[in-house]
């Protein structure tokens, strides 16, 4: 957008630091090899996505690896190791195996990475949200993000929905639908894929408080974005001397002295 536009991944940033964000805005980032397995499942399971890049090494260890690597950076590719686009081909599999994920994912039957742009009511900031996989079930529009994880064990999600702001994603995304006309009330799945053999699947749906809780980070989001740009500040942790307390463990240690 001409004025720019405020993502998830961008408002966790904010929340955190409005001067980590800038600096991100500005600078442009390295891309990060820990993503590179979950961009190269995502292209697998929604057949869409960025160019991928398999390179025949057991690792990135020698130089000559290094060098096809950086090389396939530079083009926009993710390279992958032989053996690790095999584990996503893997994880692909397990994400069909799932009745209820692959009737959620159906190649036949759904729109992969689709990119929405809409204003917030409230503020005039323009919002931005790119969906994996929507589709039509029953009249109702389907969201559904696919999300590779270490654990797809419940209460691990739990955890992960809080830690990496899922929730807002959850949120947002609902929104960005609503906003462009497309369902005045979808649905949105998370599906949870391990990383690791057996490759486990859990098929996530957000109940009511996470989705508040969404709905309020990203309301501060947008609106300490807002602030921001309306007075072109970006301020760090804090503005002034930070008074340090020992956090509850030493507190309960200094109880015991």
């Amino acid at each position: 957008m001409p004025d720019g536009s405020l993502s998830t991944s961008g408002a966790k940033v904010l929340l955190d630091c409005p001067a980590k964000f800038r600096w991100q805005q500005t600078h442009p980032q390295p891309p990060k090899r820990h993503f590179d397995l979950g961009h190269v499942a995502h292209k697998i399971v929604l057949g869409k996505g960025a160019s991928v890049a398999v390179l025949d090494f057991k690792d990135f260890k020698t130089k000559k690896a290094q060098e096809e690597r950086d090389a396939a950076y530079a083009v926009g590719k993710v390279p992958v190791l032989t053996a690790d686009y095999a584990r996503a081909q893997a994880m692909a599999e397990a994400i069909r195996a799932h009745r209820r994920a692959n009737t959620l994912l159906n190649p036949d039957h759904g729109t992969p990475e689709q990119a929405m742009f809409w204003r917030d009511d409230e503020t005039g900031v323009w919002r931005r949200a790119k969906l994996d996989w929507s589709r039509r079930i029953g009249g109702r529009l389907v969201v559904v993000d696919v999300k590779t994880c270490n654990s797809a064990h419940p209460d691990a999600i739990d955890k992960a929905v809080g830690n990496f702001g899922y929730c807002m994603q959850d949120d947002a995304y609902r929104e960005a639908v609503r906003a462009v006309g497309l369902d005045d009330d979808p649905s949105f799945f998370f599906v949870f894929v391990e990383v690791e053999p057996p490759h486990l699947v859990t098929l996530v749906e957000l109940d009511d408080d996470w989705r508040e809780l969404g709905w309020r980070r990203n309301r501060k989001a947008i609106d300490l974005y807002a602030k921001c740009r309306a007075n072109d500040e970006w301020p760090g942790y804090v503005s002034g001397i930070h008074e340090s307390k020992p956090p509850r463990w030493v507190a309960r240690e200094l109880e015991e002295i």
